[in-house]
C-alpha cells in the first residue's frame, strides 16, 4: 500500500495518483529549484539537494553482527562502511554512503548508522503490524492498561526493542524519538528512530555563558522528574549517558534513544547526582551553596527522594531570582513556596519542560519574555464558485539592544471573516470588516505597551458591525439577503493576547504541553441550546442547529454581543484562525499533530505549513471557502538581572 503524503489515505502500490485526493504518488517537487523528483529518489537530478531526511537506525544482531555485515568493529571506533546496503528484505531502507557504523551501548554487540527511505510512501513495516493486528482484534494494541497494550504489541510481532517507544510516544513526546520503523529478520533485529544526531549537546548548551543558571537548574529539575517516571518502567539508564542528552533549538530537553536498565544493577538516584557533578566540571561553571550541598548529598546517597531534589533546586531558583528576599527569610515556610507556584503565572514566570503523567511536584520557573512574533494567512475558494473569506494581519516589531541585551516588544492584529449573504455580498461584507477593524485600532491602540480592554474591543466590533448594517439598509437590503459576516480576532501585545469572535469561525491554541485547545464557541443555535442545558445529541438533531444566532452587519448593534477572552501565553504558542471550512468535521482535534503541532518550532516555515493544512482542509472539507491565519508566539528566559555563571 502507498499513503499519500497530503490527504493520509492508503492507495494500491500500482496508483499513479491518489485515489482520493489525486496527489502524484510517484513525483514531487524539489523545495530548492520546485523541479520534479521521484519518490525513491534521494538527491534532486537537477539541482543536487537532499531529497531524505536521515534516520537512525539501531541494528541488534541475533547472529554477530560484525561478521553478519563483513564489517569489524572495534569498541569506540567508527568504521566507513564501503558500499551502500539495504537492511531490510524489500531493500527500502539504505545506509549513507559517507555514514559510520557507532557501537551502540546497552545493547551487546548492537550498533547504529544512518538510513534513508527509498520508499517514503510505502507504509512501514510496523505500521502493517499494528493495523493488521487492530484489523482482528481491535483491542489487542489500543488499550487502557500499558501491560495489556504492551501484551497486544508483543503479539502483533512488534520487536521488543521497539515496544517502550511505541508505549511512550504521547505521555513523553517530545523527549523520545519518533519510531519510524521495525521489524525483525532470523539475522538481527532493527528499529528505525527521528535521528536527532544534529541537536546540540545538553553539555554543549550547559556551557554556553549565554544560557542563565536558572535553565540550567531547569534542565536539572527536567531531569529529575524524568528519572521518577522512568525508573518504573526501567529506563533510568537513558539519562545517565551524557551523549545522549540533546537540547532542541527550543531548549527543550531531548533523549537520542532509550537504554534499557540492567534488571540486576538497576541505577540508583547518586548515579544522576554524579552526571551533574561532571557536567558542571566539564563546562567549568561554579558550583557553590546550596546546589553543591545538594550534589553532594546526591552522590553520597544522603538524598534518595526525586521530590527532595526538586524541592531543593526549586528553593535554590528562587534565591537566584530574589536574593534580597532571601537575605531577610533564610528558611522560608513551606506553605509559602506552594502559594508562590500558584501565583507565578501573575509574576510572568512560566514553566520550562512538560508535565508528566502523576506528576504532583511543581515545576522550576524561569521568568519569561517575548522572543519573536510572526503570523502567516491564506485562503482558497475551495468548493465554491468564489471566495467570501477575508483575512487580515498587522503585526508591529521594536526590538532594542544594548550591552545588556536585547528586548523585543511587539503588537498584532490578526482577523478572519467568513462572509455570507451571496455573490459580490459576503466578500464585501467580509472585506469591510477587516478594513473597519484595522482602521479602528490603528486610531484607538496608540499604546503598545497595554493591549485595548473589553470595551474598546467591543466597540471596535460594533463600529464594524454597524457601517455593514447601513450598508444594508442604502440598499434596501432585508432578511436573508443582507449581507454580513463572522469574525474572529486575535489581538497580542508581546505575551498577552485577547481574543474576540462573534459567529462561527474560531481559534485554537496549539502547545506542545496542552495539545489543541478551542478558545471559541460557536455562535449557532445547537450551542444555544446546550447552554441552556439542552443535551448536545438533541441540540444538534434540530434542522436549524447549525444556524447562526450572532453575526456582523444583519442586525443593528442591540443584537451583536462579540465574546471577549483575555489569556496570557505561558509557553511557545501557536494560535489558528480560521473559517469552518477548515474545522468542520473536528479536522483540526483529529489532525492537529501533523499539521498545527509542528509549527511550534522555530525551523517550521508558517507559510510552507499553512499552505499543506489548507490543501488538507480542501480535500477533507472541500465544500467550502478554506482560510486561515497562523501566529506563532516564542518565548525565552527573561536574562534581566539573572545571573550568568
Amino acid at each position: 500500500m502507498l499513503v499519500c503524503p497530503e490527504c493520509q489515505s492508503k492507495n494500491p502500490t500500482q496508483n499513479k495518483y491518489c485515489q482520493k485526493c489525486g496527489t502524484s504518488l510517484t513525483v514531487r517537487d524539489c523545495e530548492e529549484c520546485g523541479g520534479p523528483v521521484g519518490w525513491e529518489e534521494q538527491i534532486c537530478p537537477h539541482c543536487g539537494a537532499s531529497m531524505v531526511k536521515p534516520l537512525l537506525a539501531l541494528i541488534i544482531p541475533k547472529t554477530p553482527a560484525v561478521e553478519s555485515e563483513n564489517v569489524e568493529l572495534a569498541q569506540g571506533e567508527e568504521t566507513e562502511i564501503p558500499e551502500v546496503a539495504a537492511l531490510d528484505p524489500n531493500q527500502r531502507y539504505h545506509i549513507y554512503s559517507d555514514s559510520a557504523l557507532s557501537p551502540s551501548p546497552h545493547y551487546g554487540e548492537g550498533y547504529s548508522v544512518q538510513v534513508w527511505d527509498s520508499q517514503p510512501l510505502a507504509e512501514s513495516y510496523l505500521s502493517s503490524q499494528l493495523s493488521a493486528t487492530a484489523t482482528l482484534d481491535p483491542n489487542a494494541v489500543l488499550t487502557d492498561s500499558s501491560e495489556s497494550q504492551e501484551e497486544g504489541l508483543q503479539q502483533a510481532g512488534v520487536p521488543a526493542m521497539a515496544i517502550p517507544y511505541q508505549l511512550l510516544k504521547d505521555r513523553f513526546c517530545p523527549i523520545i524519538p519518533r519510531l519510524y520503523d521495525a521489524w525483525e529478520t532470523p539475522e538481527k533485529t532493527v528499529v528505525l528512530l527521528e535521528d536527532r544526531q544534529n541537536y546540540a549537546g545538553l553539555t554543549q548548551c550547559w556551557e554556553d555563558p549565554d544560557i542563565p543558571l536558572l535553565q540550567v537548574l531547569s534542565w536539572l529539575d527536567e531531569l529529575a522528574q524524568l528519572w521518577q517516571n522512568l525508573a518504573s518502567l526501567g529506563y533510568c539508564q537513558s539519562l545517565l549517558e551524557a551523549s545522549n542528552l540533546r537540547v532542541d533549538e527550543d531548549r527543550v530537553l531531548c533523549l537520542q534513544q532509550l537504554y534499557p536498565d540492567d534488571p540486576e544493577h538497576q541505577p540508583e538516584l547518586s548515579a544522576l547526582g554524579q552526571l551533574w557533578q561532571r557536567f558542571f566540571s566539564q563546562t567549568g561553571r561554579t558550583l557553590y551553596g546550596p546546589l553543591a550541598d545538594l550534589l553532594g548529598g546526591l552522590m553520597e546517597g544522603k538524598i534518595t527522594v526525586v521530590d527532595d531534589v526538586r524541592s531543593r533546586l526549586r528553593e535554590f531558583a528562587r534565591q537566584q531570582e530574589a536574593p534580597d528576599e532571601e537575605e531577610n527569610n533564610p528558611e522560608p515556610d513551606p506553605s509559602d513556596e506552594v502559594e508562590e507556584q500558584e501565583m507565578s503565572a501573575g509574576a510572568h514566570e512560566e514553566k520550562m519542560n512538560y508535565p508528566m503523567e502523576g506528576e504532583d511536584v511543581p515545576t522550576i520557573v524561569l521568568p519569561m519574555q517575548l522572543l519573536s512574533l510572526t503570523a502567516s494567512g491564506l485562503t482558497h475558494v475551495g468548493g465554491r464558485d468564489h471566495n467570501e473569506d477575508t483575512f487580515g494581519i498587522e503585526t508591529l516589531i521594536h526590538s532594542t539592544e544594548n550591552p545588556l541585551g536585547k528586548t523585543l516588544q511587539a503588537k498584532g492584529i490578526y482577523i478572519v471573516c467568513d462572509g455570507m449573504g451571496g455573490h459580490a455580498a459576503g466578500e464585501v461584507a467580509s472585506a469591510m470588516a477587516v478594513e473597519s477593524l484595522q482602521y479602528y485600532f490603528r486610531e484607538h491602540w496608540t499604546d503598545p505597551t497595554v493591549l485595548p480592554d473589553e470595551e474598546t474591543i467591543r466597540q471596535a466590533i460594533l463600529t464594524a458591525n454597524e457601517k455593514i448594517y447601513t450598508v444594508n439598509l442604502e440598499n434596501s437590503r432585508s432578511g436573508s439577503g443582507r449581507m454580513g459576516t463572522t469574525l474572529v480576532m486575535v489581538l497580542v501585545q508581546d505575551r498577552n493576547v485577547a481574543i474576540a469572535h462573534v459567529g462561527d469561525s474560531r481559534v485554537y491554541q496549539i502547545t506542545r504541553k496542552q495539545g489543541i485547545e478551542q478558545l471559541t464557541r460557536d455562535h449557532e443555535v445547537g450551542q444555544r441550546e446546550i447552554l441552556r442545558g439542552v443535551d448536545p445529541e438533541d441540540a444538534y438533531a434540530r434542522p436549524d442547529a447549525f444556524q447562526l444566532t450572532q453575526a456582523l452587519g444583519p442586525r443593528e448593534n442591540d443584537f451583536v454581543k462579540p465574546d471577549v477572552l483575555f489569556l496570557e501565553v505561558h509557553e511557545d504558542t501557536v494560535f489558528l484562525l480560521c473559517s469552518d471550512g477548515v474545522s468542520d468535521g473536528d479536522l483540526l482535534e483529529k489532525h492537529y499533530e501533523d499539521y498545527l503541532t509542528p509549527l511550534i518550532s522555530s525551523r517550521a516555515n508558517l507559510e510552507e505549513g499553512l499552505y499543506d493544512l489548507v490543501r488538507f482542509a480542501n480535500i477533507e472539507n472541500g465544500h467550502d471557502n478554506i482560510t486561515g491565519v497562523v501566529v506563532r508566539v516564542k518565548l525565552r528566559p527573561n536574562l534581566d538581572g539573572t545571573p550568568i555563571m
